[in-house]
């Protein structure tokens, strides 16, 4: 089944809330908003011209998401059957233990955002930060100084459309790097294999490894449990200061709440839970693979898995392109990074969660299609590897779970539907 426009895409449950169509169309067309189940989604205010359309949809994550080529990584060409093109891989930090304690995870993306800007590389870097007017909320942020950077770090696992303005940047000429999940890095991607203005002014994008996105229905239990209600925040803080930092709240009369990361998102019997969209559960790619570089927390290990205590921030430093390497080296002469030996088998173990995400694709979007469903459209993500490394028995329980759920429709969304 052929997604046709935006509409669909959100109807279908394939919407990433990235919001590059309304950069693409303008928010007189197409306007990212909260739907009722507190998700950032496209909605349609005016006509948008068919041509236009068929070019949102070319770039639309949700429509479609295309891979790596063989040889992204450059020499030695890694790509991994599971973690993707490798140009290189450490450990890794922020120079400035102010910012690699104020970051989410070691300070890795903000350092180098720091660093892009001070040495002009770029004119800007586009991410996200915490609204203003709704703390849990995240929305787009154009840093043109070290100290907006610095501003807009931490986590951010609430809804925000990343890309709103990048055709704003575009207009103005601006050179700009994109920090941003895999799925905008994906946006960005197919952006530039259509619009030549894309491919000469985004020189980086950068991401982490993708958890999935919430809804504000869990950041809103979560403040509904410490005994506050949400219209009385002003500061809610996913991660951040310290590692791997507390969920922090603060109320305008002063009350303050902090949930460790064990609480916050590991525990199984609190009233919240991390209801994730069902795009993020048949997400090919979570791990930023067309990224220049990725990085993920880079977790204490003991007997073989991952710990929580607070800890001096440490991220992996994952090059995915001759260009992100050039760029990792760079900044750690620059003093900017950090960075110390890490393995691919190390990798692996401490990112297992991945696996299966990474493996189960194929099956998932099968299943879709059997149901009569509409399904993402995934290019060169290694379909037999996928396949291999899930096993028969895997593959089938994803396949029959997806397949039910399709077929119950539970994978469609209720967005806002056309309002012309």
């Amino acid at each position: 089944m052929a997604l046709l426009d935006v509409d669909e895409v959100v109807g279908a449950g394939l919407c990433a809330g990235c919001g590059i169509c309304e950069s693409m169309a303008g928010s007189d067309s197409i306007e990212m908003a909260l739907t009722k189940e507190g998700r950032i989604r496209p909605k349609t205010k005016k006509l948008v011209e068919s041509v236009l359309m068929k070019r949102i949809m070319q770039v639309c994550p949700g429509a479609t998401i295309t891979g790596p080529k063989k040889d992204q990584a450059g020499p030695p060409n890694s790509l991994h059957p599971i973690w993707g093109p490798i140009t290189s891989l450490h450990k890794g930090w922020a120079g400035d233990e102010k910012v690699r304690f104020h970051s989410a995870a070691g300070g890795v993306l903000t350092s180098l955002g720091m660093y892009l800007i001070r040495t002009r590389k770029v004119d800007a870097v586009l991410h996200i930060i915490a609204s203003a007017d709704n703390p849990p909320l995240s929305e787009a942020w154009i840093s043109r100084t070290e100290q907006d950077v610095y501003d807009g770090a931490q986590s951010r696992y609430g809804p925000g459309a990343s890309l709103t303005v990048v055709h704003r940047l575009l207009d103005e000429g601006a050179t700009f790097a994109v920090i941003g999940k895999p799925c905008d890095v994906a946006a960005i991607r197919n952006l530039q294999s259509i619009d030549a203005r894309a491919e000469a002014q985004i020189p980086y994008c950068l991401t982490i490894f993708c958890g999935g996105t919430l809804s504000l229905n869990t950041a809103h239990t979560m403040v509904e449990n410490m005994g506050a209600a949400p219209d009385e925040l002003s500061l809610f803080r996913y991660r951040g200061e310290g590692w791997p930092g507390t969920a922090h709240m603060e109320t305008i009369d002063g009350r303050a709440f902090d949930l460790t990361y064990e609480q916050a998102w590991l525990d199984e019997t609190v009233p919240w839970k991390y209801d994730l969209p069902f795009r993020c559960k048949v997400c090919p790619d979570a791990i930023g693979e067309l990224a220049d570089i990725a990085a993920p927390d880079g977790w204490v290990m003991k007997d073989g898995r991952p710990i929580y205590d607070e800890a001096p921030g440490v991220n992996l430093v994952i090059a995915r392109t001759p260009k992100g390497a050039e760029l990792a080296d760079a900044a750690e002469a620059d003093g900017a990074l950090v960075r110390t030996p890490f393995t691919e088998a190390e990798l692996s173990e401490m990112h297992d969660d991945h696996r299966a995400r990474k493996s189960h694709w194929p099956v998932r979007m099968w299943a879709l299609r059997i149901a009569g469903q509409p399904s993402l459209t995934v290019r060169r993500y290694r379909l037999i590897s996928a396949l291999r490394a899930a096993g028969i028995l895997n593959s089938l329980g994803s396949f029959l779970g997806t397949l039910r759920r399709a077929r119950k429709k539970l994978n469609r969304e209720i967005g806002f539907g056309k309002s012309i």
